[in-house]
């Protein structure tokens, strides 16, 4: 297989169209139309990160946390609910507007199936769990680093540059292992990135197992989600052959 991604970055509501062929015939054999693929992309790989670098929950699964309410941390919960090591066996969220953050959670509940709630503040969101989500458009950091415990993984999908940042960078200080989807898009950003090159490993190095992951209880686990070019046309294709 083999196919392209077309997309517009002046606007970020603008829409986007995926194309496969199949390499041997050279046959168009499917076109995507919209957005809806792209976050769902990025949450499968997202779910992967965390059960690569995550504790398991044990039997009755993991506690999560979600800072933001938005498609990629729908996305985020969506992959991660099929997952059978690392399901959330609760979900806290937390949004700017209370409001929508109970219509979160509400969804989450009734299409998901994950008991999740609503908190009123961030670090409720963030202390005492295994997983911490962090998918915002913040360009401050929305939480701190000492609110992470020991033993946590926690993935951050929004703003990472030197000015721009979601998250603080007192929380790579204190992470064993920075993963990231593609080190070298990491690199692209050149010393503007908050969380790279030089940190990142590759998740898929920690799959192969040619990279360390989690190696102590402890260890505090973070995945930075750049986007890896391609994937989309990988997933319409998997999509297609199944």
């Amino acid at each position: 297989m083999h196919g392209f991604r077309a997309y517009g970055t002046a606007d970020r509501a603008g829409e986007q169209l995926v194309a496969v062929w199949d390499s041997a015939s050279g046959r168009l054999t499917a076109v995507v139309h919209g957005q809806e693929l792209g976050p769902r992309r990025t949450g499968a790989i997202g779910a992967v990160a965390v059960e690569a670098l995550a504790r398991t929950g044990g039997p009755a699964g993991c506690r999560l946390g979600l800072i933001g309410t938005g498609p990629q941390g729908w996305a985020q919960l969506w992959a991660l609910s099929a997952s059978a090591s690392h399901r959330p066996a609760e979900v806290a969220v937390f949004g700017r507007r209370r409001e929508r953050a109970e219509r979160f959670a509400a969804r989450v509940r009734e299409e998901l199936g994950l008991a999740a709630r609503a908190v009123d503040s961030a670090r409720a969101a963030v202390q005492d769990r295994e997983v911490v989500i962090v998918a915002t458009n913040s360009p401050t950091p929305v939480l701190e680093a000492d609110w992470v415990a020991p033993g946590t993984h926690l993935s951050t999908l929004g703003p990472k540059s030197t000015t721009h940042y979601e998250i603080p960078p007192e929380l790579a200080e204190r992470a064993a292992v920075i993963a990231t989807d593609s080190p070298a898009q990491a690199g692209s950003y050149g010393t503007d990135h908050l969380l790279g090159p030089t940190p990142l490993t590759a998740l898929g190095a920690v799959l192969a197992g040619t990279a360390p992951g989690r190696a102590g209880h402890d260890d505090i686990t973070l995945f930075s989600s750049v986007g890896l070019a391609g994937t989309e046309v990988a997933v319409a294709a998997t999509l297609t052959r199944a």
